[in-house]
């Protein structure tokens, strides 16, 4: 089966001021930049360092970040009023203040509005060009590719403890 694959290496260059940026088909949020979503994503489950203090999630005024089951960060976007302290407070700059938008949309992947050998438009549209692929993959850590869901894969050297 078919997932997006971003590749934060290449997403995150120098030569594209550190961002992806792509065009989404959302069909709910038309003018919605979607990737941003999938980079949030991406960065809490694969990059952040899960820090036992929290600074993030004690610096944000009205809650809307919390850890999961599994110590990954959350962030209720419904809660969030994007003032953007959380980033502020991370020691580690692993809270992107350019992902954490007041209204955000969350990818759906395109699962079930993708015709036969059609790519999402964030893949066709991408730059840098190869940072998003909608492509046959699966994780593998030992070459930095980890699942975050059923429908993306993330390249990215995992910090661990």
């Amino acid at each position: 089966m078919k997932k997006l694959f971003i590749d934060l290496d290449v997403c995150g260059s120098s030569e594209n001021e550190g961002r992806c940026i792509a065009e989404c088909a959302y069909p709910f949020h038309p003018d919605n930049d979607g990737v941003i979503s999938l980079l949030e994503l991406a960065a809490y489950a694969v990059i952040c360092r899960q820090c036992e203090s929290g600074n993030c999630i004690n610096a944000c005024p009205v809650e809307a970040l919390e850890k999961d089951s599994n110590g990954i960060l959350l962030r209720h976007t419904m809660r969030c009023v994007s003032c953007k302290s959380c980033a502020l407070a991370c020691p580690f700059g692993t809270i992107y203040p350019e992902a954490i938008p007041f209204g955000v949309s969350t990818c759906d992947y395109c699962v079930h509005r993708l015709g036969p050998g059609e790519d999402p438009l964030c893949v066709r549209t991408c730059k840098p060009e190869g940072a998003i692929k909608y492509v046959d993959i699966e994780p593998d850590e030992s070459k930095n590719l980890h699942a975050v869901g059923d429908n993306l894969v993330v390249k990215a050297e995992v910090w661990k403890r």
